[in-house]
């Protein structure tokens, strides 16, 4: 008799858990990490002066249950992307990358607006004014590597190095080569420097809503500046002198009270003679979606900053609030005018007896996610494209003693409460995901490189009638296009971090956003 054996197989599949790298901090860092969870990319700014070749980590957190690839302290080569794996159940491979940015420059008499510096072929172009001579240059600046740890000297005919003398006349018919050295690094750059033969050039302009940005080049040491008209007018207008920055030729402006919608034109000049002209086309204004809170719905518990079938701008940490208690953030008729409705936000304690947290009252720009035990997952921002100058708005608050606090904030204990209100604009490509599980922190960054403008209010004072405020956005960039618009507002300024008093309590209203100075 012949028996069939057979083997069992397992058909349970394992569960499919995506593992990700939640937080990622080294030495030297300079501004926030940047994680990418859809291309599993980990970038880390570093200051100029880090040598990439060793990193040192200082934190590096994973989803829970689930080992670091890297442990603290661990020296780390980022000289080139470096590849990670995490693993349970299934392999997932991260790549983690340094960004560094060294300032590098190079300023000379009679310059002709900004060198143009190539730091992968290293090889630096710039132009003296026509009127100069390429025999006699004269270097006032120049530095090519990481401050205060390069070293750099000319490599003369013979082959040697010597000091790179300053304000003396040197003789540049032909490119120099310059010897930089860092770290473990040598750098060899090339320095061309040829005779412009225009005196003014107009540039491209940032155009906004009612407000340009306008760039040229002129001579070194002339009166330099622009001149605008609208594109259906013949009459030129000159733009205010305290308006125009010159940086040895290198001319900006910013131009204001501009009609939206419309095409304008411009010339830079120089002494008496006049670049090319330049047109550009201003953009309509956008206003802030649900900026006046006047709609809001309940569903259980949870106050719900939009109309019922409405497209959610705002939101709030209701839902988490809720679970242990009622919303903190509610409608009131208490407004500013008399009308519609305001946002009323107060911190307490969620919970019964010793059992709770306490919860900043609190409204945003974005959308509350989900809680995970007594904490929350928020994304910070709603895609937004238009460049305002200003936010305006009116506000009241009522401080209280700060009687719970976190570590690191023990400090604040018994001190008022303070309120904040903060605006941001960013070229991020995803909404910022907020947790405020301690072990697993992640907040908002003002320092963030991705933010392209910023501004905030802070007060710890009580103010029982409202008040109106005005926050002037500060521009880091106004080449780069935001993606998306990020708004909040607390009664107490470290809610993030569980810290601040029960009985804070601040009420907004009619929220708008400006676009011009």
């Amino acid at each position: 008799m012949q028996i069939n054996i057979s083997c069992i197989s397992n058909d349970i599949p394992y569960p499919v858990i995506s593992l990700q790298i939640l937080t990622f901090e080294v030495e030297g860092q300079e501004g926030s990490t940047i994680i990418d969870k859809v291309t599993r990319t980990v970038t880390v700014p570093l200051k100029e002066t880090i040598n990439l070749k060793e990193v040192v980590v200082k934190q590096c957190k994973v989803t829970e249950g689930v080992e670091a690839p890297l442990d603290s302290a661990t020296v780390i080569d980022l000289s080139s992307p470096k590849k990670y794996t995490i693993s349970l159940y299934q392999d997932y491979e991260w790549t983690i990358q340094a960004s560094q940015t060294i300032e590098r420059k190079l300023t000379i008499k009679n310059q002709f607006g900004k060198p143009k510096i190539n730091s992968k072929t290293h090889e630096i172009t710039a132009e003296v004014a026509k009127m100069a001579s390429q025999k006699n240059v004269y270097i006032s600046d120049i530095k090519l590597g990481p401050a205060e740890i390069s070293t750099q000297t000319f490599l003369d005919p013979s082959g040697n190095e010597v000091e790179i003398p300053l304000n003396t006349a040197l003789d540049f018919s032909f490119p120099k080569t310059v010897i930089v050295r860092y770290h473990d690094i040598e750098e060899k750059w090339t320095i061309s420097i040829s005779r412009s033969d225009k005196s003014v050039a107009t540039g491209e302009a940032d155009a906004w809503v009612n407000v340009a940005w306008l760039h040229g080049n002129g001579e070194e040491g002339a009166n330099n500046g622009f001149e605008y008209k609208p594109a259906d007018s013949s009459e030129w207008k000159v733009v205010a002198a305290e308006n125009v920055n010159d940086d040895d030729g290198e001319l900006t402006a910013r131009l204001s009270g501009l009609k939206s919608n419309t095409t304008y034109v411009y010339r830079a000049y120089s002494g008496s003679d006049y670049g090319e002209e330049v047109s550009f086309t201003t953009s309509e204004p956008v206003t802030l979606p649900g900026g006046s809170f006047d709609e809001w719905h309940q569903v259980d518990k949870v106050w719900n900053p939009w109309a019922i079938n409405g497209t959610p701008i705002w939101d709030t940490g209701n839902k988490g609030a809720t679970t242990m208690g009622d919303s903190n953030t509610q409608p009131t008729d208490d407004t500013w005018n008399g009308k519609g409705k305001a946002a009323r936000l107060e911190s307490k304690f969620i919970g019964l007896g010793s059992i709770g947290k306490f919860a900043a009252g609190n409204l945003f720009i974005g959308e509350y996610i989900r809680t995970e035990g007594t904490n929350g997952v928020l994304d910070f921002g709603k895609p937004f494209t238009a460049r305002p100058t200003k936010l305006k708005g009116h506000y009241k608050y009522s401080t209280a003693p700060i009687s719970y606090v976190s570590s690191g904030y023990e400090h604040l204990k018994e001190k008022p409460d303070t309120c904040a209100i903060y605006i941001a604009l960013t070229d991020w490509k995803e909404p910022l995901e907020i947790r405020t599980k301690p072990s697993d922190l992640s907040v908002f960054n003002k320092n963030d490189p991705g933010v392209i403008a910023y501004a905030e209010f802070y007060s710890g004072e009580t103010v029982t009638e409202y008040k109106s405020f005005e926050l002037t956005l500060d521009y880091r960039d106004t080449s780069r296009v935001p993606t998306y618009l990020v708004l909040v507002c607390s009664a107490s300024k470290f809610g993030d971090f569980f810290v601040g008093g029960p009985g804070a309590l601040l009420y907004v209203d009619d929220f708008s956003l400006e676009y011009d100075y």
